[in-house]
């Protein structure tokens, strides 16, 4: 697929139905646009199977909730939509976008509680997230913004306000010929980067930051348990910004990311090690199985 995203040929499911393409819009007023009432899931289909399909719905239902938003759909009816989505473009290797949002209505002010929630899931094909990235190992940057405590945000919920800094981060980035930045949280603990949880090694063991602050992403979580079941051991902890010199490899995990080798975060430099190699290869193998 190529061209603009509002541009393109094909179905997105939309409340209950699918529409052409061109014609999934909403007005202006929406509450969203305005308040950031919104979440979404990015899930990635293999060989016609979504990836923790019902795990990707279930959060997204509880990530409405934490905005305090009723989804008016259950999981059982997004799992269906999302194959309806992909069945409707003929697509069995796909990026799906499932987003809920609170619509225009009577309200547009701060409170809408008299505004519709709305849903719709769409997808497009999509490549590597870092291009040769997964061979060569992705350039990080260090972002100058900091992921805020949960005490100040919903940060267990995937809301569309909570990636403002990311973008931000992110093109400050691309400006210096990066793929990413690396995030440090409020308290200056290593935490993600803008789109994807951060892993490295150290003399054989995996080090990761505890998710308390932002989202225990999961592939995060599948790829911790792959590493268990290999005998790895895994610390979940704070890891403090100093400790970067340390790590022997880094990687990075997410639905779109998938897992990719990092080989530099500002002037630490990391290898594409073997154990980082055998996680891309063990996850690739498991989502196509």
């Amino acid at each position: 697929m190529a061209g603009a995203y509002d541009d393109r040929d094909g179905k997105i499911w939309m409340d209950g139905k699918m529409v052409e393409w061109r014609d999934a819009t909403v007005h202006v007023l929406t509450h969203a646009l305005h308040y950031a009432s919104s979440v979404f899931e990015g899930e990635r289909c293999y060989n016609g199977r979504i990836f923790k399909g019902v795990e990707h719905s279930k959060r997204l239902r509880r990530s409405a909730e934490l905005l305090d938003m009723e989804i008016p759909f259950s999981v059982e009816e997004i799992e269906a939509a999302k194959y309806a989505m992909l069945k409707a473009n003929g697509w069995t290797d796909a990026y799906v976008r499932a987003v809920a949002w609170r619509g225009s209505g009577e309200d547009m002010g701060v409170s809408a509680k008299r505004n519709p929630v709305r849903l719709a899931i769409a997808g497009w094909e999509w490549g590597n997230y870092y291009g040769d990235a997964k061979t060569k190992g992705a350039r990080l940057d260090i972002a100058k913004w900091k992921r805020p405590s949960p005490e100040t945000i919903p940060s267990a919920a995937k809301a569309a306000g909570l990636y403002m800094i990311c973008t931000m981060s992110k093109h400050a980035a691309e400006a210096k010929g990066c793929s990413d930045a690396m995030m440090f949280d409020y308290r200056g603990y290593v935490a993600e980067a803008t789109g994807a949880n951060i892993f490295f090694v150290k003399d054989g063991e995996v080090h990761t930051p505890l998710a308390d602050c932002f989202l225990n992403g999961l592939t995060r979580q599948t790829v911790i348990g792959m590493l268990k079941e290999k005998g790895v051991t895994v610390h979940e902890r704070h890891i403090m910004p100093a400790e970067l010199e340390g790590f022997e490899q880094c990687w990075l995990t997410g639905t779109a990311a998938e897992v990719t080798p990092v080989g530099q975060i500002g002037d630490y430099s990391f290898e594409v090690g073997a154990l980082t190699l055998d996680v891309a290869a063990s996850y690739e193998k498991l989502v196509r199985a």
